[in-house]
């Protein structure tokens, strides 16, 4: 019988975690700077709606969420980014995971090939190849910021074609962030070369400078993909949403309806009130901008100089070649010598990431303090 099985890479930021956990179980303080997982809790009013919505029997929803929500999506991005998006062209998913999932089978025919960048999220590339699509990547360079440009895309496309191209700004692992009109020149690659464009803009309000633009600021023809996960702090409520245009929304609402039937209700109950409460995200924000210096500030003492402090999102890419050529052994060391959780840099980059790794600083700034510390203590100790 032939084996047709399907080839995955591990997702090692979540291997590091599943083994912190493990420890933890055993009674040793572990200080997570591995996961992208808000130290903040949502806003407390979520807790107190849901009480109440207990006492009722929790119903599906339709497949595309609940009306309630997706006018207040509507809202939101007339309010945020200045928009107007018909509320039919939402669609809520289980988080952003499975939002993927439902953009990429109804936006492209099998074998398609999709672009994504390295270094990048690794589910990306997972998802692509689980999904019978061909990923491809686009190399991004430190000396440029890490920053994806026109440029490259187009580079990329000329030397080997491809369909789509899927890309986060703000940006995991690194925190970049692509400006304004960087973003409006990859819009135009893209429709010149007829690349269809799915934006994850999953950590947009996590910008520590000019807030970003939505790419339907510029197009009408792109997949967005959003979650409640990272600045409202709900990564437990595995919920999110899609915006697809107009030609893609039925064929949507059919893959959810059949893959998901509908996203939790009591998830999109809270993700309405959490919409109303932006102030108390962006005080969360302000404690990750207060952890990131923290954690330039503990680095620097480690001697690794020059730090370029992120853009956006919670996490700095750091090279380590200075202590280590390999990283996976690095963050292991790290994780069983002094109980601090970091996630290597071949998570984001198979290629060239042993030298680098994700830190994580969207914890308790007591926790990034004490592992910046014990960090310090070991690596520069005599």
């Amino acid at each position: 019988m032939k084996n047709n099985s399907l080839k995955l890479n591990p997702f090692l930021a979540l291997e590091i975690f599943a083994k912190a956990t493990e420890l933890e179980a055993q009674g040793k303080k572990i200080y997570h700077l591995e996961v992208g997982e808000p130290g903040g809790e949502p806003t407390k009013k979520i807790a107190k709606a849901l009480n109440s919505y207990l006492k009722h029997p929790q119903k599906y929803t339709s497949a595309k969420g609940l009306i309630e929500l997706r006018e207040a999506l509507s809202i939101h991005y007339q309010k945020k980014y200045g928009v107007e998006v018909n509320k039919e062209n939402f669609i809520v998913t289980m988080g952003s995971s499975a939002g993927f999932n439902i953009a990429l089978l109804s936006a492209f025919e099998k074998n398609a090939t999709i672009a994504v960048t390295s270094p990048g999220y690794p589910a990306y590339i997972n998802i692509i190849n689980s999904l019978g699509f061909k990923a491809t990547e686009i190399p991004l360079t430190e000396q440029n910021y890490w920053q994806l440009s026109a440029k490259d895309v187009a580079q990329a496309y000329k030397k080997q074609p491809f369909d789509g191209l899927l890309f986060a700004s703000p940006a995991n692992p690194t925190g970049a962030c692509i400006s304004e009109n960087e973003l409006e020149k990859i819009i135009l690659v893209c429709k010149k070369l007829n690349i269809l464009l799915i934006s994850d803009e999953i950590y947009h309000g996590l910008e520590y400078g000019t807030p970003s633009k939505s790419a339907l600021n510029f197009t009408n023809d792109a997949i967005v993909v959003n979650s409640f996960s990272k600045y409202f702090c709900m990564t437990g409520y595995r919920i999110g949403w899609l915006i697809m245009p107009k030609n893609l929304v039925k064929k949507a609402e059919m893959l959810q309806q059949n893959m998901y039937i509908s996203a939790p209700t009591l998830s999109q109950k809270a993700a309405i009130i959490a919409l109303d409460d932006l102030e108390h995200c962006d005080l969360q924000k302000a404690q990750y901008l207060r952890n990131r210096d923290i954690l330039i500030m503990g680095l620097n003492e480690m001697g690794l100089r020059a730090i370029k402090p992120a853009q956006g999102a919670f996490y700095i890419y750091v090279d380590f070649s200075a202590f280590t050529n390999d990283t996976l052994v690095f963050c292991k060391e790290m994780l069983f010598d002094i109980g601090v959780a970091l996630t290597p840099g071949e998570d984001f980059d198979r290629a060239n990431g042993k030298k680098y790794v994700r830190i994580s600083f969207a914890g308790k700034q007591s926790d990034i303090e004490i592992a910046i510390k014990k960090m310090v203590e070991y690596l520069t100790r005599p």
